[in-house]
Parts: structure tokens; C-alpha cells; sequence
């Protein structure tokens, strides 16, 4: 998986590609550990991401509880298989999805 970063401010796009699971999910936390200070809005690009795992969603609940507490956080650009797991897993009801 790859990550790439992009701030503008206090905003901050994190674009994923490839598969977040077991294997990569440390990763993103350890990257979004220390890019999280001071960030207020942070999205999250999943056009290029083609799974996610168990793993992986339990890193994205842990973004969106931090960013309950410094600002808004958004999932853009799911594509179907992403949207699938996030209806099933009832994560649809929980993130910001656009």
C-alpha cells in the first residue's frame, strides 16, 4: 500500500493505494499518529484503494475518534467493493462518506 499526504493548513488529505489490511494497517496508524496534530479536517481518498480489511477499519475508527474530538473527517471516492464493506460492517453509518 501507498500513502501519500498532502496539508494544506490545518487540512489534511491522506490518499491510499493499493490494499490497507493486516499487513499495512500499522502503517497508515504510525503515519496518521503523528500527521493528526493540529489537523482539523482530515479525508481520506480511497479512488485508488482496492480493499480493506478488519484491520484497516479499525485504523479509520480510531482517525474518526480523534477527529471527533479536533474536527471532521471524510472517506472520498469509495468505490464499490470499499462501500460494500462499509454497509456491511454498518461503518456507512458512522463515517462521513461522500
Amino acid at each position: 500500500m501507498t500513502i501519500h499526504q498532502e496539508k494544506n493548513g490545518t487540512a489534511l488529505t491522506v490518499a491510499l493505494e493499493g490494499r490497507l489490511d493486516t499487513m499495512t494497517a500499522p502503517s497508515l496508524e504510525e503515519t496518521l499518529k503523528d500527521a493528526l496534530e493540529g489537523v482539523t479536517e482530515l479525508t481520506f481518498d480511497f479512488e485508488k484503494l482496492d480493499y480493506i480489511s478488519s484491520a484497516g477499519l479499525r485504523v479509520l475508527l480510531a482517525a474518526q475518534k480523534t477527529m471527533n474530538r479536533q474536527g471532521v473527517m471524510k472517506v472520498r471516492n469509495a468505490n464499490e467493493i470499499i462501500m460494500e464493506i462499509f454497509e456491511v460492517t454498518g461503518f456507512s453509518d458512522i463515517l462521513t462518506i461522500e
